[in-house]
């Protein structure tokens, strides 16, 4: 594709756009919201859960290499499982704060 063919399809997606919008009431937009909830939910859970096993498996790495901080190695670890979790629970509080 040429650059003079690019711009003029730029052009007409980008007039096209305003006239095939639709009215702006919150009565049409409010269905939407359970649904991009869900999705949000879904994000943080995913999130959470890859943070979650990355977390385990450096603690588990690091306390087979060097047993004697064992201790030190799981208190960090569940502070950090804590503040991980958090997320969800506070994705989780504002969807229920959001979705009526």
């Amino acid at each position: 594709m040429n650059a003079k063919m690019l711009l003029i399809l730029l052009a007409l997606f980008a007039f096209a756009v305003p006239l095939l919008a639709a009215d702006a009431t919150p009565e049409a937009n409010y269905h939407w919201v359970a649904i991009t909830a869900g999705f949000s939910m879904a994000i943080a859970s995913a999130g959470c859960g890859i943070a979650q096993a990355k977390a385990v498996a450096a603690a588990a790495e690091g306390m087979g290499r060097n047993p004697g901080a064992s201790a030190a190695i799981r208190f960090a670890l569940l502070l950090g499982l804590v503040l991980i979790e958090s997320l969800a629970l506070y994705t989780l509080v504002i969807i229920f704060a959001k979705v009526k």
